[in-house]
């Protein structure tokens, strides 16, 4: 990885853009970043971390820091842009921290998001736009750098600060540095899956030992008093012989139980015999009880019927005289019947003489006859002058009519008129209402094909939002393809690196006495190599290729289907952000493509689709109105129309009546003339017609009354004559008698009912007499059934008793049973449950360093990570030795300090007096050389693990002041000799001496406006 160009504008300390040229810093290999204290040189080392991770190193990105420069103007957006070339790529990353700027609208502040944009350079086509999503960005240069965060800070940015700590620290600490850039959490994870499983494990075990121990309690509450005796079980959930404890205690408890069940059964024979003798007893005194309770209730019902038997002979007369008069009854009828006819033909006579002149009240039905015969040949005489009256009164109403259509007609006239008057006002209305209804129409057209687009677009939002989960997921899944296919390569580079040590041995595997060797060439073969503990064959080194390259095809798939998500994810975003759909600029579109917009929310989409929507529906049903407006129109015109011709018809209707009231009038005058003639001195001839008409009706209501009267009397003298010979026939002396004892039909049913009902209880009451146990039982002394029924409870309660007691037994005999099995599957279960605990509680103790067998007490993350730091201790020494003329050397310690465990102790061991002591007694000038060396060590490894990835720029940060002359060129020599492998060395320090030594520098001048960068080449 080489950098390029870096250019910070608004960042740390610095106000205003400032760039770096590290190509021209690199050309020397060595070049000084200095500045006096706070000027911000450790700012240009954060804004390279920034630039390539988002985030400044972890002791500097404290939370609620702003990465803003408080010097820079408010309208100046704060942003790092690096160029670098890494794996062969040249890359251009620019990033924007989150941060206010001014609204564009009112005063204020508005939060702006973080912004990230990476671009490729093609030698053909110039920078092209790689992507805008900070994960993308992130996980690109992740792999391509090869390491993470804290590993970049560590390798290339190398603090000194830290690795004098590291040499001075314990293992714990130094354990935690090395885990986190060599990152060995999958060991961790290892243990902590090992000491979960052996959790797992012996909560299981315990949860077996407590379902035991809960059978146990709950065959103990079964057993009921047998429990009880037996001898507790001392063992506790985990404990070993608990199960054996519990199956031997159940068995007691079972044995107890079938004992206790034999002598219920005994018990329970000797009650049930007891209870069928009480009740038989119980049911002998019940019958004797019954039969004498029997006898005295028939003596009472004899001597309650004989009290009864007067009213009985009573009821039995007074039914037969009944009967007798209902022969009568017809005759009875018919008298009343004759009766009430006479006396209504008597009030008819009286109403209509009393209607009749005075001269005529005692007129007989011949006389009143003849009358009303005359006078009907009257009233036939003014039938002619009737018809003449008729047309005179229809002259009348004609010429009513007349006037009545000629006011209707008049006040057609004013209404035509009134309404004519403002024709011309509604006429033009109606117009405008259809122009209006035209253009609503037009408006409409135009907003759906506005509508339609902007669903789209927002169809469009919502595939983006659901892609963008979708994208997430591929990435984490990417980035564990990722994770796996590096763990397979390391595994086979391991594998085959053994297997190349032990190479030696496989060939000597192959050879044969007298047969040369493919080596050396010998036929004589006196000591072959033989295999050394761990050896690694061809197949298993296979085997391990094979799995590395099925993970890079997984990896492959992974970054395959995570690129065809990313497209159509940038697919919809790019419909989404459609603005000509929805008719917004396209200056809008540049504008918010320039700045990184997200693109509109699916709720502001949504509500441009409503607002539309509602548009459309509105202009809609106002275009909907122009049907309506023209035949409101055309409606108008035809009344109009109607209106004109309704006025010319009134005229015409005007004269014809004029001529029609002469010719009525004339006609009216010769009526006039003949009915005078006729009315004499009634009022009309109607009305003399109505007098001689109720004359008529009056003298034929008294002939038809006189005749009635006379008839009604007739035929009551012979309904009396009928009635007296009825009651005599029937033995009653006076008609009056007979309807005296007259019953109706529900008085002689209830005297039946009476009658019968004594006959029916004087028989029973015989029938009883004749029962000869009933006689016998009241002979016998009184019955006790309830001293019986006391007998009979109380061997009744026995036997409940010695049943409950035997089922008692029984369900107990059967519930240990059931739960002994019970008890005794669980114990067969907790066999392989407690064998699979102690061995992963043996492994889980091995690898946290508690098992006995594990005798430095290393855990398994501190023995790969001694493994590691065995490595940088090797590494570093190189420079170390030529850092101090080959006066020291570092060595990595296993041995124990203390209490505490081995592994990562680390020594220096000094030629001059050959004694190893500790990294913690060096000097400050000797403790900076070898951390300095230390640094470039583990860079060294860090690199190699990161897949041999080329660091082709480092930086050094402080240190140097604490350095003699003579210490200074040295350590300068070692790191000019970086240039070798074609590297760039940047050394931050404020030390003097170091500008004299160095050419090439880079000057960080603190102004009060803010920083700036001198380069000095």
């Amino acid at each position: 990885m080489r950098l390029h160009r870096l250019s910070i504008t608004a960042f740390g300390p610095f106000g205003a853009t400032q760039e770096v040229d590290f190509d021209a810093l690199s050309s020397a290999g060595l070049f000084l970043l200095h500045g006096p204290t706070g000027a911000g040189k450790t700012s240009v080392l954060d804004a390279v971390c920034f630039a390539l991770y988002g985030a400044v190193p972890g002791a500097r990105q404290s939370p609620g820091a702003s990465l803003r420069s408080d010097h820079a103007p408010a309208d100046l957006p704060t942003e790092v842009q690096l160029e670098l070339t890494v794996g062969g790529r040249r890359l251009e990353v620019t990033r924007s921290p989150a941060q206010p700027r001014p609204k564009k609208r009112g005063d204020g502040f508005t939060l702006e998001k973080a912004q990230s944009r990476l671009r490729g350079h093609d030698p053909e086509r110039g920078w092209q736009a790689l992507s805008k999503s900070h994960q993308e960005i992130g996980e690109e240069l992740t792999r391509l750098i090869g390491m993470s965060r804290d590993q970049f800070c560590q390798v290339v940015l190398l603090p000194q600060g830290d690795f004098a700590r590291f040499l001075r620290s314990d293992a714990e600490a130094r354990g935690k540095l090395l885990g986190r850039l060599f990152d060995t959490r999958r060991f961790a994870a290892v243990e902590e899956r090992l000491a979960e499983l052996r959790r797992g494990g012996e909560a299981r075990v315990i949860a077996a030992d407590e379902r035991i121990l809960a059978l146990a309690q709950r065959i103990a509450q079964a057993a009921g008093p047998a429990g009880a005796e037996a001898t507790p079980i001392a063992a506790r959930p985990g404990e070993p012989g608990l199960a054996e404890a519990v199956l031997e205690w159940a068995a007691v408890a079972r044995s107890t139980a079938r004992e206790r069940l034999d002598i219920a059964h005994r018990v329970l024979t000797g009650a049930e015999g007891r209870q069928r003798t009480a009740r038989h007893a119980l049911d002998t005194e019940r019958e004797l009880a019954r039969l004498q309770e029997r006898y005295e209730e028939t003596v009472r019902r004899a001597a309650a019927l004989e009290e009864r038997r007067p009213e009985h002979d009573r009821c039995q007369e007074e039914l037969e005289r009944a009967r007798k008069a209902d022969r009568v009854a017809p005759a009875l009828e018919l008298r009343e019947e004759a009766e009430l006819a006479h006396r209504r033909a008597d009030a008819a006579l009286d109403r209509a003489r009393a209607q009749l002149p005075s001269d005529l009240a005692d007129a007989g039905p011949d006389q009143l006859a003849e009358l009303e015969r005359r006078f009907r040949q009257e009233l036939g005489g003014l039938e002619s002058a009737r018809r003449a009256e008729a047309r005179s009164a229809g002259i009348d109403g004609e010429r009513e009519r007349l006037e009545r259509e000629s006011r209707a007609d008049d006040a057609t006239v004013r209404d035509a008129d009134a309404w004519l008057a403002g024709w011309d006002a509604v006429h033009a209305g109606l117009r405008e209402r259809i122009a209006t209804a035209q253009e609503a129409a037009t408006r409409a057209e135009r907003l759906a094909g506005l509508l339609a687009p902007a669903r789209r677009r927002l169809e469009a939002a919502h595939r983006r939002d659901a892609l963008a989960d979708e994208l997430l997921a591929a990435g984490e899944t990417l980035a564990e393809a990722r994770e796996r296919a590096l763990d397979a390569h390391e595994s086979w580079l391991g594998l085959r690196e053994r297997r190349l040590r032990d190479i030696a041995a496989e060939l000597a595997a192959g050879l044969v006495d007298g047969t040369p060797c493919t080596v050396c060439g010998s036929a004589e073969h006196p000591a072959p190599a033989t295999e050394g503990d761990g050896h690694v064959d061809r197949a298993t080194e296979e085997t391990a290729l094979t799995a590395h390259r099925r993970a890079e095809e997984t990896r492959a798939r992974a970054e395959q289907a995570l690129g065809l998500v990313r497209e159509r994810h940038a697919t919809a975003h790019a419909e989404a952000r459609d603005a000509a759909a929805d008719g917004s600029s396209a200056a809008a579109v540049a504008d918010g493509e320039a700045q990184g917009a997200p693109g509109p929310s699916v709720d502001e989409l949504r509500d441009t689709v409503d607002r539309l929507a509602a548009e459309h529906a509105a202009e809609h049903l106002l275009a909907a109105g122009t049907h309506a407006a023209r035949e409101a129109l055309d409606a108008a015109e035809r009344e109009h129309a109607d209106r004109l011709e309704l006025r010319q018809e009134a005229e015409r209707r005007a004269a014809a009546r004029t001529s029609r009231r002469e010719a009525l009038d004339r006609e009216q005058t010769a009526l006039h003339d003949e009915l005078a003639a006729v009315r004499g001195a009634s009022g009309s001839v109607a009305a003399h017609a109505d007098r001689l008409t109720r004359r008529v009706e009056l003298l034929a209501e008294g002939a038809e009354a006189v005749r009635a009267e006379r008839d009604a009397a007739r035929r009551r003298k012979e309904a009396d004559d009928r009635l007296s010979d009825a009651a005599f026939r029937a033995g009653f002396d006076t008609p009056e008698a007979a309807a005296a004892t007259l019953l109706d039909a529900a008085a002689q049913r209830d005297l039946q009912h009476r009658i019968d009902a004594w006959q029916a209880e004087a028989a029973a009451v015989a029938d009883r007499r004749a029962e000869r146990d009933a006689r016998e039982a009241a002979e016998q002394p009184a019955a006790r059934p309830s001293a019986a029924q006391g007998a009979f409870e109380t061997a009744e309660w026995l036997l409940r008793e010695a049943s409950s007691a035997l089922a008692a037994a029984d369900q107990r005999c059967g519930e240990l049973t059931r739960l002994s099995r019970q008890a005794a599957d669980e114990v067969r279960r907790l066999g392989p449950v407690r064998q699979e605990y102690e061995r992963v509680a043996r492994l889980a103790g091995l690898a946290a360093g508690t098992s006995a067998d594990n005798e430095r007490k290393m855990r398994l993350e501190a023995y790969v990570l001694a493994a590691r730091l065995e490595q940088v201790a090797a590494a570093a020494t190189a420079r170390l030795q030529r850092m101090s003329s080959g006066r020291y050397t570092l060595v990595h310690s296993d041995a124990r300090t203390g209490g505490r465990r081995a592994g990562l102790g680390l020594h220096v061991v000094d030629a001059w007096t050959g004694s190893e002591r500790d990294t913690a007694t060096l000097s400050g000038g000797e403790t900076f050389f070898a951390s300095l060396a230390l640094a470039l060590g583990l860079a060294d490894v860090v690199t190699e693990e990161a897949g041999g990835v080329r660091l082709d720029t480092l930086f050094i940060d402080e240190g140097f002041g604490s350095l003699d002359d003579q210490t200074l060129d040295e350590v300068l020599d070692v790191l000019d000799s970086l240039r070798e492998r074609d590297r760039s060395v940047g050394i931050v320090s404020h030390v003097a001496d170091l500008r004299r030594r160095i050419p090439v520098r880079l000057e960080v001048v603190k102004e009060r406006q803010g920083s700036s960068v001198r380069h000095r080449l």
